[in-house]
């Protein structure tokens, strides 16, 4: 019964980690498509910013926005 219950449980997990990314990868996109263009209209007119970012680059962000985050929250200590 038990090992019945991981191989259930692990596929579910998995999944549930699979949609998160996905997720998380298409609020950056749409984040970049709905900013960018009217923080930087010049830039994008003249094609030195893309306008819309393909899911790789959207990954990439997100793991530079993960990145700052940590080191930002590394230096956070909280007193007693």
């Amino acid at each position: 019964m038990t090992k019945a219950w991981w191989m259930l449980l692990v596929p579910g997990i998995l999944a549930l980690a699979a949609v998160a990314v996905v997720v998380m990868l298409l609020v950056v996109k749409v984040l970049w498509a709905w900013t960018i263009p009217d923080l930087f209209p010049g830039a994008v007119q003249q094609g030195l910013i893309a306008a819309k970012i393909s899911w790789w680059t959207a990954f990439k962000v997100a793991i530079f926005a993960a990145v700052l985050a940590a080191l930002s929250g590394a230096r956070y200590h909280k007193e007693k």
